[in-house]
């Protein structure tokens, strides 16, 4: 794929715009844009995959094909390949957390770029609630996608967005940031105690504060509306 990498085609313009884009998607663009040499691999692995899905033994054919992404497809492509791949294993709750506890920082990354296509419900919590854990960038770029806007509370959405803050993680990657933030009076005031600290040492307040601030002021929803996330008790 030239350009951006497939992964990052997911984020549209504007704050917390992030989508998940299809599976279908991510194999029509990896279709197009990978050399015929490595859009053959990955058909294999694909195939492969599907044939031997679970895992078996200490470690299935399909984990070695993610670790062999990035070398087979390249590094802008490699995101992409690993979520059909795991996809194509039918990768359970257990699987992918095995894959992300045993894989490098971009088989982890994989992971949790696949949650929203692989597991319905909260069970893979802990492995969001790791990496926010981190000081990874890359890996908190896709720990705050749509898995954790669907799934993670009030209380630990909130310090997620401040963790993106701090490490410097742009707020677009922030999945459901405007739905999230809007109306949300006790994220104002972290935010504005982050940035009171801020001034207070000397140093510059992040100008994605400002724009999360803003969502927060944002007019709350009609009466009766549906608030899926509701707020912090």
């Amino acid at each position: 794929m030239t350009g951006p990498r497939a992964t990052d085609t997911a984020r549209t313009a504007g704050t917390g715009a992030t989508a998940s884009p299809s599976l279908g998607d991510l194999r029509r663009e990896l279709t197009a844009h990978l050399e015929p040499a490595a859009r053959a691999w990955l058909d294999h692995a694909l195939d492969e995959a599907a044939a031997h899905p679970g895992i078996h033994g200490p470690i299935s054919v399909w984990e070695l094909r993610l670790a062999e992404a990035g070398r087979r497809c390249g590094a802008a492509h490699a995101d992409a390949a690993r979520v059909l791949i795991l996809d194509a294993a039918r990768a359970d709750t257990d699987a992918l957390t095995r894959v992300y506890f045993q894989g490098t920082a971009d088989e982890r990354r994989a992971v949790l770029h696949a949650l929203p296509h692989l597991v319905p419900g909260p069970g893979a919590l802990p492995l969001v609630e790791d990496a926010l854990r981190t000081n990874d960038t890359r890996l908190l770029a896709a720990a705050v996608g749509p898995y954790a806007a669907r799934h993670l509370d009030p209380h630990a959405w909130r310090h997620a967005v401040l963790k993106c803050l701090f490490t410097g993680v742009p707020v677009e990657h922030v999945a459901d940031l405007p739905e999230r933030a809007r109306s949300d009076g006790e994220l104002a005031r972290m935010l504005a105690d982050y940035a009171a600290e801020r001034t207070a040492a000397g140093r510059a307040v992040p100008e994605d504060l400002h724009r999360v601030l803003d969502l927060t002021e944002s007019a709350p929803d009609a009466p009766g509306a549906d608030h899926p996330h509701g707020k912090e008790s």
